[in-house]
């Protein structure tokens, strides 16, 4: 518990049994985490398996496997199921530090917002951590970009280290959102189109081997996904178009 709010870790896991147990228990450590929901997505490395064996951890498994944004959305459903007040993602790969737990909770739990970001970028921790030139290169165009476009001032788009309120995933339907990787782009934006505020906290990542990584193939792809989304959010703030993802709001 965080005041008294009830505080749910997500883990959106695939092949993941390597590091698993080792994020887990990190995130226990911080001491305010309730429960943990492990959503495995069709591993094939016994990433399930491992995680039936941890205490206090609710485990879905797909089947099949669905996508990471498809991964998200039963994630969320069951926080949100279990009646979290605050849900912070944490990547069972270990490339974010469960660490910041308590400090992004407490943004939340404090009620000055309803989202924060844990940003490889702020503190200069990306190339440190061992990110790509390459994808650091991409990762500033297309924040530019969007920040252009979206009207916001982020350091960051692409962590997949998040927290959020209760409130406000109640009020995002996700259901219109990508199964694929563009979910969490899209999720982000559709948060701003709300025009709530984000917060990001400096945040020290690892790459290593058996740290989650998309080709560079999908990661074009990725990359012309969020420009267009953010081009979609534009035109729509326009009230040039209409979009699912963006419904006009009450003025």
């Amino acid at each position: 518990m965080f005041a008294d709010k009830k505080v749910i870790v997500i883990m959106p896991a695939y092949n993941a049994a390597e590091t698993l147990r080792r994020t887990y228990d990190e995130v226990m450590a911080q001491g305010i985490v309730d429960h943990v929901i492990i959503v495995d997505d069709g591993s094939a490395d016994g990433t399930a398996k491992i995680a039936a064996e941890l205490p206090n951890a609710t485990v879905h498994t797909h089947e099949q496997n669905q996508g990471y944004g498809a991964n998200q959305k039963t994630c969320y459903r069951l926080a949100l199921e279990r009646e979290a007040d605050i849900v912070v993602m944490v990547h069972p790969d270990y490339q974010y530090t469960p660490k910041l737990i308590p400090a992004m909770a407490s943004l939340i739990g404090n009620d000055l917002y309803c989202c924060v970001l844990g940003s490889r970028i702020l503190g200069g921790h990306a190339l440190k951590g061992g990110m790509p030139v390459w994808r650091y290169v991409a990762n500033r165009f297309l924040t530019l970009a969007e920040n252009i476009l979206t009207g916001a001032k982020l350091s960051e788009y692409h962590t997949g280290y998040r927290a959020f309120a209760r409130e406000l995933l109640e009020k995002l339907d996700l259901r219109v959102n990508s199964d694929d990787f563009l979910f969490d782009n899209q999720m982000l934006l559709q948060i701003l189109w709300l025009r709530r505020t984000v917060a990001e906290v400096s945040c020290p990542t690892s790459y290593t081997a058996a740290v989650s990584s998309i080709g560079f193939g999908r990661c074009i792809e990725y990359g012309f996904g969020c420009l267009w989304t953010a081009l979609v959010f534009r035109l729509a703030r326009m009230r040039l178009i209409k979009s699912r993802l963006f419904p006009r709001l009450s003025e």
